[in-house]
């Protein structure tokens, strides 16, 4: 005969305590003594019990789920982003389920994986989404928070770095080093942080007379960044200072003008990434970069979206961050 399975009332017998209490103690937030909970948790790895996910969700109408959409975790600075916002929807007692969407794709593809899913909010990392998909999505009444990107339209709530100024500064530090030919490397075509990074660049160029020298697309990727680095590097008027939309591409940049082209960092070619991930900062790398505020938009971009679910109400809000220059050996000291 099959083994019945251990039961909430089970527990709660052997604990010497009602089986209500045992629901509580295993819900997250409710009101349970600290002595009762010990009880019950003795009594529960005793007899090998395991709440039922499932069967409480039907009773309170909630799956205690919440999806994050992600499109690559080949940048570092996602996959802290993603280790973050897990211990934080972990420690308010809710699951994490994963939406890859791959570049290109159809958002409508990854809605339907929502719906399904019946989650009760959706963390987007760095997801490109346009007003009428952003609005598409609100409609199905699901509490949204985009984080590293931003969209035109009021009816989602938007956390991301200030790219426009971290642009500007780059632009504003190279010139003051001396450097007289800049280039650009964008990240993916269209997306706002390489936009407005790309924004604020030109700006800050022209705002010391000079202008862009020439530009080139990496998506975001190392591949297709050291293709791209190849292509500005060879040319007749090779630019003398780059400033790529992250680090994974101004690394790319770094290795190729190194190895490939021989030249000396910064002296020949200066070198400029965004987001400070940990490897920028290696000895070996020692990149200039504009260090994103990574804990502070998981903190503020989870904070708005659990508001959100528990208050439907909850106003929108769009949140922008500064950004924090780290000066180091990719780029010549001030002149």
């Amino acid at each position: 005969m099959k083994k019945r399975g251990v039961t909430s009332k089970d527990v709660a017998k052997l604990a010497g305590v009602s089986q209500s209490a045992v629901s509580r103690c295993f819900s997250p937030h409710a009101k349970v003594s600290e002595a009762t909970r010990q009880k019950i948790h003795k009594a529960a790895r005793e007899l090998g019990y395991r709440p039922n996910s499932i069967a409480r969700s039907l009773i309170t109408r909630s799956s205690q789920t919440v999806a994050v959409v992600f499109q690559s975790l080949e940048n570092p600075f996602y996959s802290t982003m993603l280790e973050r916002a897990s211990r934080f929807f972990q420690e308010q007692g809710y699951f994490l389920q994963l939406f890859a969407a791959s570049p290109g794709d159809s958002i409508d593809d990854v809605i339907d994986g929502l719906i399904r899913s019946q989650v009760e909010g959706v963390l987007m990392l760095a997801i490109t989404l346009d007003a009428e998909q952003a609005a598409m999505l609100t409609d199905l009444s699901i509490p949204i928070v985009i984080i590293n990107r931003t969209v035109a339209y009021d009816g989602v709530s938007q956390v991301s770095g200030d790219n426009f100024h971290g642009g500007y500064w780059a632009a504003q530090h190279l010139v003051r080093c001396g450097h007289q030919r800049f280039a650009y490397l964008a990240g993916l075509d269209g997306t706002s942080t390489s936009d407005q990074r790309r924004d604020g660049f030109i700006a800050g160029l022209a705002d010391k007379g000079a202008e862009l020298h020439s530009q080139d697309i990496g998506n975001y990727r190392y591949d297709d960044a050291l293709l791209a680095a190849r292509r500005l590097l060879s040319s007749s008027t090779p630019p003398d200072a780059i400033f790529a939309a992250n680090d994974l591409m101004a690394l790319a940049v770094m290795e190729a003008a190194r190895h490939e082209f021989h030249l000396s960092v910064p002296e020949e070619l200066a070198i400029i990434g965004f987001d400070d991930v940990p490897m920028a900062a290696w000895p070996s790398h020692a990149l200039t970069s504009l260090a994103q505020p990574v804990t502070d938009m998981i903190a503020r971009a989870t904070e708005l979206l659990m508001t959100q679910i528990h208050d439907p109400e909850t106003i929108p809000q769009h949140i922008k961050l500064p950004v924090v220059p780290m000066v180091r050996g990719s780029t010549r000291s001030l002149r």
